[in-house]
């Protein structure tokens, strides 16, 4: 497949299939360079989505304490974690939370974002300017609509693997 800019584009191999996502550098240039910086280390390879609302988001990205075969994997504790490296300060946009759009995960503290992060299912405009958007799914969001719900979710859906689309 070609794709637009391979450099800020991601391929995941999900349980449920592939998805890409277009990267949006020009929104969020440091949470797009955190996410490909962990992408590449292989970092979200194994990670399970462990908060699936339904006619919501799909929610991954703890690189800690769910990635599964991980030295400190916990699926009890999934959500609970980030990655060995600071967390990020906000950038937050006008930008739309319409379906298919890739977002932070953070805590209270709007500078908490680290590496989790969702897809949403349907428009979560409540959400426009309070989370950092990044990227938006250009292909398989069907295989996003498959991903098994749940808070937590019992036997999860999982990245297989992440990759920027340059290193393909």
């Amino acid at each position: 497949m070609t794709y637009k800019d391979p450099e800020n584009t991601l391929v995941l191999e999900t349980t449920k299939g592939t998805v890409v996502i277009e990267m949006k550098p020009d929104l969020a240039p440091g949470h797009v360079d955190r996410i490909k910086e962990l992408a590449r280390a292989g970092d979200y390879d194994g990670v399970v989505f462990h908060r699936v609302i339904d006619g919501f988001m799909a929610q991954t990205g703890d690189v800690r304490f769910g990635k599964q075969g991980g030295p400190h994997f916990d699926p009890a504790r999934a959500g609970m974690g980030g990655s060995s490296r600071p967390d990020l300060k906000a950038e937050f946009s006008n930008a739309n939370h319409a379906r298919g759009t890739c977002s932070m995960a953070r805590a209270q503290n709007p500078n908490s974002a680290n590496s989790q992060f969702f897809i949403c299912f349907e428009d979560a405009s409540f959400l426009d300017g309070q989370y950092t958007v990044w990227g938006e799914v250009i292909d398989g969001m069907d295989n996003v609509d498959q991903i098994k719900r749940g808070e937590p979710v019992r036997d999860p859906d999982s990245i297989v693997s992440m990759k920027v689309a340059a290193d393909l």
